[in-house]
């Protein structure tokens, strides 16, 4: 059995990955490593969910040197960024930055994770403080840079994760900015799930003789093999009750459920609650501390289901998922790939389930030729389907509602939000609280208008309305006027 030791790992790191209880490497780590360590450049591309994160994480982690080392005086800038790690998504930043923490215990390397979204002070007082690994998103690290606060000049190890998604989303042009900030004379290592063309030209722009490593052969099937795919053509107003039916499958653990609309995610994610589930929605529309606070929860399995858009397609490794649910056909094989990877991983098992509606069957039949998979006509499907409860081992007869002695999950709102370092939490929350005080405010202007209200500076409490009615003008007797003289008196004239 091959050991991370055994790979030229230091006995510190790997330590710290005993403790967690990771001792054997994954292919793509056991190819990678050596060659990472040498200090090459390299190009790794392998399956989700195959642990690439360490297959670059421990090269990195071993190259930087922490302030503990007798020579961190001599071979480094004292508190400036010694890796740089660019990723696409803010959940992706995240994970990552805990998967090198746990490999770094022992030695006490600073890090830290910079994305939008979040405030810039905490990001800049720890700058300020010292760092030696930055995790971040191509945004919020391009502008850290442009105002003078990262300094990229002693980068020695550069990272690009997931590249490829990075170049769906359009940040090509920001991590090419990034990269030119950096020292020509570095390490840079690559990763991704697949290779376009654009990411291929990108690695020949800013990488010298990168060394190719591939962690399966030709004949593997690009997706999970462990992971059991169905395919159903089911009724969009049919789709919550099968979903419902769906998690109450025998032996279902943590479930993804994803949707291609932020609308649809939260609709889902409300009926579900309502049927008694533990549920959690992470899309574009909420805040950047509630989302944070569904992913811990479902971490923590305080919820069971998290209802999500392909924001969340990467950057969520947890073992302990068991089902993952296409609520509608993906857009391409790319992100049916990335949807499901998020179960089987690890070498453990899983099953993905996708509803496929009538008018995109065309979709689903070129995704399912792009990935050679035997779905090409997907079987009409209800919620009271036998094969639909056969296939993924539904006890006949269940209903779409959790039962009350069932719902034992300590749900959403036993995890707090996090503050966001203004002092604030979910933005979403702040405009309906702030919506909300201004209706009351005009709504008691209203109420008030033409009554007297005390002076600015004075006190309204205790005997108010007696103060106030000393002080109340006192009602004038008005006389009629005619030129400017009352009339009263030119009758008298």
């Amino acid at each position: 059995m091959t050991t991370f030791r055994d790979l030229g790992v230091l006995p510190s790191i790997a330590d710290a990955l005993e403790r967690v209880g990771i001792n054997e490497p994954f292919p793509i780590q056991e190819m990678a490593i050596p060659a990472a360590l040498t200090g090459s450049d390299l190009i790794g591309q392998a399956r989700t969910g195959t642990g690439k994160t360490f297959a670059f994480g421990l090269p990195l982690l071993q190259r930087v040197v922490a302030p503990d080392d007798r020579d961190y005086a001599e071979a480094t800038e004292p508190g400036k960024p010694q890796a740089l790690v660019i990723v696409p998504t803010r959940e992706l930043a995240v994970q990552v930055t805990g998967d090198l923490e746990s490999a770094a215990t022992v030695r006490r390397i600073r890090m830290l994770t910079v994305y939008g979204g979040r405030a810039y002070e905490p990001q800049l007082k720890a700058l300020k403080s010292g760092i030696d690994v930055v995790v971040g998103t191509p945004g919020r690290l391009l502008d850290l840079a442009n105002q003078g606060h990262l300094d990229l000049a002693h980068v020695k190890v550069l990272v690009l994760d997931e590249a490829d998604k990075m170049l769906d989303l359009g940040f090509l042009p920001d991590v090419e900015k990034i990269v030119g900030r950096t020292p020509e004379l570095r390490q840079t290592m690559l990763f991704s799930a697949t290779m376009p063309a654009a990411i291929v030209g990108l690695a020949r722009r800013y990488m010298r003789h990168p060394l190719n490593i591939r962690a399966e052969t030709g004949d593997d099937q690009q997706t999970v093999p462990l992971t059991a795919q169905f395919v159903y053509r089911a009724h969009s107003l049919d789709k919550e009750e099968m979903v419902a039916r769906l998690l109450r499958a025998e032996g279902r653990g943590l479930t993804i459920v994803f949707s291609s609309t932020k609308r649809a995610a939260q609709q889902l994610a409300d009926d579900l609650t309502g049927r008694g589930f533990a549920v959690a929605a992470v899309h574009g529309d909420l805040g950047q501390p509630v989302r944070e606070r569904a992913l811990r929860a479902f971490r923590a399995g305080k919820v069971d289901v998290l209802v999500a858009t392909d924001v969340a397609a990467r950057g969520i490794d947890i073992e302990a998922v068991t089902h993952v649910v296409n609520l509608s056909c993906p857009e391409d094989e790319k992100t049916y790939l990335h949807r499901i990877g998020r179960t089987g991983r690890a070498g453990a098992t899983g099953i993905a389930v996708t509803l496929v509606d009538w008018n995109d069957l065309a979709r689903w039949k070129m995704i399912n030729e792009a990935l050679d998979l035997p779905f090409a006509d997907p079987p009409e499907t209800y919620s009271s389907s036998e094969h639909f409860f056969r296939d993924l081992g539904i006890p006949p007869g269940t209903k779409g509602k959790l039962p009350r002695d069932e719902r034992t999950r300590a749900g959403l709102n036993a995890e707090q939000v996090e503050d966001d370092g203004e002092g604030q939490g979910d933005s979403s929350q702040r405009r309906r609280t702030r919506r909300g005080s201004s209706t009351r405010n005009s709504q008691g202007a209203q109420r008030g208008r033409g009554r007297s209200q005390a002076p600015r500076g004075e006190s309204t409490n205790g005997n108010s309305a007696d103060e106030a009615s000393d002080k109340r003008p006192r009602k004038r007797n008005r006389r009629r006027t005619r030129a400017g003289q009352p009339i009263d008196q030119q009758a008298s004239e």
